[in-house]
């Protein structure tokens, strides 16, 4: 639904969430549709659910990387888990900064929150993922399962 939205003393039709939710789903089964094999390979649906953090995905021989930047937090506002094959990294920003003695003209920082998850799919160890949090950015490498060799039976021929 469109809200009628002020911005500089015009008024706008225009909300920026409710544009880019379905265009991002609309991306997420154009890349589906045309790209399984990735997905099948990979493990991990590069574009689903919301757009925060925006992440880049990188595959390694042995692992799938993927970085997020999250400005503006600390490493204990962040969680990254995994259930059900599902990877999610989740925070919240809680402050809102107050000066004592002024007066506030303008509020533009607010607490917030966030969640993005990943499908991780049977190729990729959801036990022993690495993540690491550094300036700002959010580093997450997931060990891709090496497939075992298959084991050759002899029969012996009656």
């Amino acid at each position: 639904m469109t809200k009628l939205a002020i911005r500089n003393n015009i008024p706008t039709f225009f909300d920026r969430d409710s544009f880019l939710t379905p265009f991002d789903k609309l991306f997420d089964s154009m890349f589906e549709t045309n790209f399984p094999e990735f997905v099948n390979t990979v493990g991990v649906t590069p574009y689903q659910g919301s757009a925060y953090p925006k992440v880049n995905i990188y595959e390694y021989d042995d692992k799938v990387g993927i970085v997020a930047e999250i400005p503006g937090l600390d490493k204990k506002d962040i969680e990254v888990e995994v259930e059900d094959g599902v990877l999610t990294i989740s925070g919240k920003k809680h402050g809102i900064w107050e000066e004592d003695g002024a007066k506030v003209l303008r509020r533009e920082l607010k607490g917030s929150s966030f969640k993005r998850s990943f499908s991780l799919g049977d190729k990729l160890d959801g036990d022993n993922i690495n993540a690491e949090f550094k300036n700002g950015v959010l580093s997450i490498d997931v060990p891709k399962i090496e497939p075992e060799e298959p084991q050759k039976t002899f029969v012996k021929i009656s």
